[in-house]
């Protein structure tokens, strides 16, 4: 008979997972502690009603699988080429800082070098899943910190090969040569580079098959299969399995069919991805923590100090200012779960004791908890920073200047929007994070500085008490909110633009002394508004009307049902009033040399031609017997319905 255990085992998962996270909703602490805390529950600790963990594991790394695709999906080969010098320059001196200081302060506690060695190389990893989840559910993954953060991440992952065979080495160091370690890195990075040639170049041709033969299930289907295919690759060759999710998800996001893809792989994504957390929280010891809870936290809080002091001290090495790498230091501060990997195999070459052993997962697993509940705090600790760095402004304005626009953000809003003023002849000045970009631009001529919009001494060394506008185009929600309340203190006279991703975060702005906020979710319904209405032929300035209610005073009227009936009010009778439309005739159209009235437009339709335009020429009331010539321009009157009717039938292919 099958076992269906895992059935079961899904059910008491969902079943106690559940209330948990709306305890934690309710709370306002994140979902991910929930489903750690439910993982405790249902684990050996408390109710050991688990029966097959190992299932739970495997369906867990389907749901990583799935997130790294997901974040690879967002980004792109373009995007991580530009961050490229974070990814090698950062992720390189983060881990290998972390292994040494680890090592160091291990070993003078009194513990053997191999033994300190492993423990910093269980350290130096960070949580990828746990990360990019938290900082996906906040969209800060476009953020300066979540693009660090994603680059030390990535860099991370690249270095679980060679930290593999280090710990191969210290375990068995007469077995293993150098040239054998050398052999096996070339061989892994040498197959992930042909991977990503090979995909790049095959997958978009696989992907238009698939799509060609219109049949959803296939699709869905060829997806799943580039995305666990490109992962087992990866994990055959030595790698992990959610570098090559990643890999395949960079390759895609270049893809016309990457949306798509987004929707058939968002919900399997969620649910196996809740799995992992549980499975991660199941497997917490609470016996040996309350046997050695000293111990325990201890070594978990000095592991978060110690991870928050060194990415610190890199992302301030890299040039960014003291609120970006605190938050990038306590994002990061917990260990990974390619710890554990690397722990049991540790523990099988008896680098590590089961009581250290034992520690080591308690501890991580606490790290793991705790990061949701940093990640809350974070951005008030940062914005504690203030002037922490004085270097941080190193550039100075090109030219002192009055009555003129800050741009906060040099990405592709800040750069189209600098392109205008500059043809316009408004006077602007560009604050921007990113040192490369500003020494680029600087060299370009561009009134640009590096510093922090958010940050007291950036803003006033932009001169912002003699700006008439400032423009926020940064993707990093806790900055906007920052900047435009200290904007709004040195200049209450300032005009203030902020964009943001979603409707929601419009209310607080505004109270924080924005004048006027774009959310992108609101711009992308008002273009779907806009093509809807002009589908039914409602004249343009009406358009625009229902347009300009919606967005005035701060999109007041999308927010309210009392609003947005105000703002349609009268649509149902512009579409029951005559108007008056133009159909152009191509010469590839059927009724091209044939007379109106062979073509009976208004017995057909109830639409009648009122005028032809011909050659520049036009001919009013036009009779039957008015022969249609292509390039002639028909001028249409009759009900939104005759209209839509009598543009069917003109475009009709048969007769």
């Amino acid at each position: 008979m099958h076992d269906y255990s895992i059935i079961k085992d899904i059910v008491l998962i969902l079943l106690v997972s559940i209330p948990i996270i709306a305890i934690f909703n309710r709370i306002q602490l994140p979902s991910i502690v929930g489903f750690l805390i439910a993982g405790v529950i249902l684990g050996p600790s408390v109710l050991k009603i688990i029966s097959n963990p190992d299932q739970i594991e495997v369906m867990a790394e389907i749901g990583v699988i799935l997130l790294l695709f997901s974040i690879g999906l967002e980004l792109s080969l373009k995007e991580l080429a530009d961050i490229k010098k974070i990814l090698l320059i950062g992720g390189g001196l983060q881990v290998s800082l972390t292994i040494l200081i680890a090592s160091v302060i291990i070993f003078v506690i009194g513990l053997p070098a191999k033994q300190a060695i492993f423990f910093g190389i269980l350290i130096s990893l960070s949580s990828t899943v746990i990360v990019l989840k938290l900082l996906s559910d906040k969209n800060e993954i476009d953020a300066p910190h979540g693009k660090i953060s994603v680059a030390i991440l990535i860099f991370q992952d690249l270095a679980i090969v060679p930290l593999f065979l280090i710990v191969d080495m210290l375990g068995a160091s007469d077995k293993i040569s150098f040239g054998e370690v050398s052999i096996r890195l070339l061989t892994a990075f040498g197959a992930v580079a042909a991977i990503i040639f090979i995909a790049k170049y095959l997958s978009p041709h696989v992907l238009y098959r698939l799509a060609k033969l219109r049949m959803k299930e296939i699709f869905t289907v060829g997806v799943i299969l580039l995305i666990l295919g490109t992962a087992y690759l990866t994990y055959s060759l030595g790698l992990s399995f959610a570098l090559g999710a990643f890999i395949a998800g960079l390759i895609l996001s270049e893809s016309e069919y990457s949306h798509q893809i987004i929707a058939d792989t968002l919900p399997l994504r969620d649910a196996f991805n809740s799995l992992f957390f549980v499975s991660i929280g199941m497997l917490l010891n609470l016996g040996f923590v309350m046997e050695s809870p000293l111990v325990v936290f201890a070594f978990s809080l000095g592991v978060v100090l110690l991870k928050i002091l060194i990415i610190f001290s890199v992302v301030l090495f890299l040039k960014y200012p003291v609120r970006i790498a605190i938050l990038v230091g306590i994002g990061l501060a917990q260990v990974g779960e390619f710890s554990f990997i690397i722990g049991e195999q540790g523990f099988g070459l008896n680098l590590i004791s089961p009581e250290l052993f034992n520690i080591f997962i308690s501890s991580t697993i606490i790290t793991m908890i705790l990061t949701p509940l940093l990640f809350k705090l974070a951005p008030r600790i940062a914005g504690k920073s203030g002037n922490l760095a004085p270097g941080i402004l190193k550039e100075k304005i090109i030219e002192k200047i009055q009555g003129h626009v800050i741009v906060a953000g040099f990405g592709l809003n800040g750069r189209n929007l600098a392109h205008v003023l500059k043809e316009t002849g408004i006077k602007y000045v560009i604050i921007e994070m990113n040192p490369d970009t500003v020494k680029k631009e600087k060299s370009k001529g561009e009134n640009i500085i590096y510093g922090d919009i958010g940050n007291y001494e950036v803003l006033k060394t932009a001169l912002i008490d003699k700006a008439k506008v400032l423009v926020i185009a940064i993707s990093d929600r806790s900055t906007s909110r920052r900047a435009a309340k200290i904007a709004k203190q040195l200049n209450p006279n300032l005009f203030v633009i902020v964009r943001t991703r979603f409707m929601k975060e419009t209310d607080e702005l505004v109270k924080l002394g924005a004048d006027m906020v774009i959310p992108e979710e609101f711009e992308t319904s008002i273009q779907i508004f806009r093509q809807v209405l002009e589908q039914y032929h409602v004249p343009l300035n009406v358009i625009m009307q229902q347009v300009n209610l919606l967005r005035g005073e701060s999109y007041k009227y999308l927010r309210s049902e009392e609003g947005t009936e105000v703002a349609f009010t009268h649509i149902d009778e512009l579409l029951s009033a005559r108007l008056t439309d133009t159909f152009y005739i191509n010469e590839e159209n059927k009724f091209t040399e044939k007379t109106i009235g062979e073509l009976n437009l208004r017995d057909k339709t109830d639409a009648t031609i009122i005028a032809i335009v011909r050659k520049g020429t036009t001919i009013t009331t036009p009779t039957a017997k008015d022969i249609l010539h292509a390039g002639d321009t028909l001028v249409i009157t009759g009900s939104h319905k005759a209209v839509d009717d009598a543009f069917d039938l003109l475009s009709s292919k048969s007769a």
